[in-house]
């Protein structure tokens, strides 16, 4: 069943006002996926298609800003050509596993970009800045991450001051060029790593958090439905909660992330354009160029 673009927008205003509560369909993305795009259309062409990124050369308008967004470095950052822009948005996975050494290197990496704003947030491989999941760590008798639980706490219980080059955001916002920029880190459960929270309430309540008025959204996972295929395992992988925290709530101009590596790429919906910015391929290559978009300068600044 197709539904039109003004039938979409309808259906989000009556749902928007009775807030989001957990999906009947949070635990399983793929039957979610399959049921809402065969019933509601929410994944079909023409509102919802891919989309071209930018060409980095491409002349910026006049009252416009430029964001070079990546993710997924994974501490491969020495080949990565970094475009012309003015802001820098960073969503998460520089490093391997969070060590102070691989924070001290990206963050000097940091300092020789030539951007005025630089905006990053931590993902599932930033286990350091996950405090309570190196509490939970170091008291196992099996060390599934060996380097981080040999750490001593005093080495990174303050690893966050170590990005002086940057805004760091975790569940919190900044306005730039008077565009409210949200950032947070969480994510579905991953095999145990870090800001893993269940599917469901858990990850709302950090969505909740994500104020209604946020014109840029900077999350680590994507959303069900964009770009969060995983070929190798055919399964959608996105959260559900996010995807209607997004649509019907928030509705940002722009949505970042990463952490799906295969769903590099740029996607609409008719309101907001999803990136999935990930920079390295599913075998942690650093091949995916950064990917540019242009927003215009609020009248206010």
């Amino acid at each position: 069943m197709a539904f039109t673009l003004s039938e979409i927008m309808a259906m989000r205003r009556q749902q928007r006002g009775g807030g989001v509560t957990v999906d009947d369909y949070s635990a399983n993305p793929t039957q979610a996926f399959t049921f809402y795009n065969i019933n509601q259309g929410r994944f079909q062409p023409p509102h919802v298609h891919m989309v071209d990124p930018l060409p980095h050369d491409a002349p910026k308008l006049p009252g416009y800003t430029r964001f070079v967004c990546v993710s997924d470095t994974h501490s491969r950052t020495d080949s990565i050509h970094m475009p012309f822009g003015d802001v820098f948005i960073h969503a998460g996975d520089f490093t391997e596993l969070g060590l102070p050494s691989e924070v001290k290197k990206f963050n000097d990496w940091l300092g020789t970009l030539p951007y005025e704003i630089k905006i990053v947030i931590a993902g599932n491989h930033e286990l350091t800045f996950d405090q309570e999941f190196m509490a939970d760590l170091v008291k196992q008798d099996f060390y599934y991450f060996p380097s981080a639980t040999k750490l001593k706490r005093e080495s990174y219980e303050n690893v966050r001051s170590l990005l002086t080059n940057c805004i760091y955001l975790q569940d919190s916002q900044v306005t730039v060029r008077g565009l409210r920029i949200y950032g947070t880190p969480w994510q579905p459960w991953y095999y145990g790593w870090g800001f893993n929270l269940p599917r469901g309430q858990a990850l709302l309540d950090k969505w909740n958090q994500i104020p209604d008025d946020t014109d840029i959204l900077i999350t680590h996972c994507p959303p069900l439905g964009f770009l969060d295929w995983v070929p190798g395992k055919m399964q959608r992988v996105g959260c559900v909660e996010l995807l209607n925290t997004v649509q019907r709530r928030v509705q940002p101009k722009l949505h970042v992330f990463g952490h799906i590596h295969e769903g590099y790429g740029m996607m609409t919906d008719g309101i907001t354009t999803f990136v999935n910015a990930s920079a390295c391929t599913v075998n942690f290559q650093p091949m995916n160029a950064p990917i540019v978009f242009d927003l215009p300068t609020s009248r206010s600044t």
